[in-house]
């Protein structure tokens, strides 16, 4: 054998120990980012921080919440699409994660193609919810006051365009005739803070960001839209009471991480996922919010995406949403 192929064989075999042990680190061996792409304080927030902390305890690193916004939740799923696919990154989104390929004409990144599904957490009841000193106490009322008032009660706010409270609002304004505009904030968070200010007389957010302040009087809320009334708020009509029965939606909260990341790691994270979703504590924490936890498995959320984006494509357009 000749001198420099012979150097060359020990160098190699020198480096095979080391690759080998990278090979066969344990996952995972490093924080985790958990990237939700609203501000603090919305829904979407408040679960992924119940989760992050429960999967922190079971995983044994740290899953540092990463709160991405803009865009209707776009440019923090757009970084999640980018980042290196090895579990180290993960992603959670509401609803407007299936919504937004209707509202924006060119997203940064494929709903479909670019994200690998691990479980749909939670599901949670949408309420839509007034100033305190709007004076209507029923949804029937508002809209009398609303026409009564047209100046005084002249927008609606939502957790940013393209989410699922944006097109709520629209579905509300064409069932009602109200000519009520539409303003985006940057998240739940932000746009609660924007309701008890006054800075807009309505909103549409999730009973996880709006209980607090129900309960405390600084909001009243008028309606929830789900089929049937919530057990933890159950004073609270439906929409289907107040005349508006196909006024039916909720925010689900969907785990995924960027597509490529090894099928043993998506299993870990599943297992972990669905095992912390079983946890009394935790389900007791989402359900005092509003929220049910969902736990299902990642075929069932690939069939939830691709069955939810026709689905709401064709709300915007019944809405008269454009894609911007």
């Amino acid at each position: 054998m000749r001198r420099r192929d012979f150097i060359t064989l020990l160098s190699g075999a020198a480096v095979l120990p080391g690759a080998a042990a990278v090979a066969a680190e344990p996952y995972p061996s490093r924080p985790i980012r958990l990237i939700v792409p609203f501000p603090a304080g919305g829904g979407t927030d408040i679960v992924g921080r119940v989760l992050g902390q429960k999967l922190h305890e079971s995983l044994g690193q740290p899953v540092v919440i990463d709160n991405r916004s803009g865009a209707g939740g776009t440019l923090g799923t757009g970084l999640a699409a980018k980042s290196s696919p090895d579990g180290y990154t993960l992603l959670l989104v509401p609803t407007s994660h299936v919504i937004n390929p209707s509202i924006y004409a060119k997203l940064p990144y494929d709903t479909e193609r670019d994200f690998s599904p691990i479980t749909m957490v939670a599901s949670a009841a949408i309420l839509m919810a007034v100033n305190s000193r709007v004076p209507a106490e029923t949804m029937r009322g508002f809209i009398e006051a609303a026409k009564a008032s047209p100046r005084a009660i002249a927008n609606y706010g939502s957790a940013g365009a393209g989410t699922v409270f944006h097109l709520t609002g629209e579905l509300f304004k064409q069932l009602t005739g109200l000519a009520l505009q539409h303003v985006p904030y940057r998240g739940g968070g932000p746009t609660v803070t924007a309701l008890i200010a006054g800075e807009i007389p309505v909103a549409f957010e999730t009973m996880l960001a709006l209980q607090p302040h129900v309960r405390a009087g600084t909001l009243r809320a008028l309606a929830i839209t789900s089929p049937r009334r919530s057990a933890i708020m159950p004073d609270i009509p439906t929409t289907a009471e107040a005349g508006f029965p196909s006024m039916v939606a909720d925010n689900s909260y969907a785990l995924f991480a960027p597509t490529g990341t090894p099928p043993p790691i998506l299993a870990r994270l599943h297992d972990a996922t669905v095992a912390a979703l079983r946890l009394p504590d935790v389900g007791d924490r989402l359900r005092e919010q509003g929220a049910e936890v969902v736990g299902n498995s990642p075929t069932e959320l690939t069939a939830y995406v691709a069955a939810e984006i026709p689905k709401w494509a064709a709300l915007a357009r019944q809405a008269g949403v454009k894609p911007e």
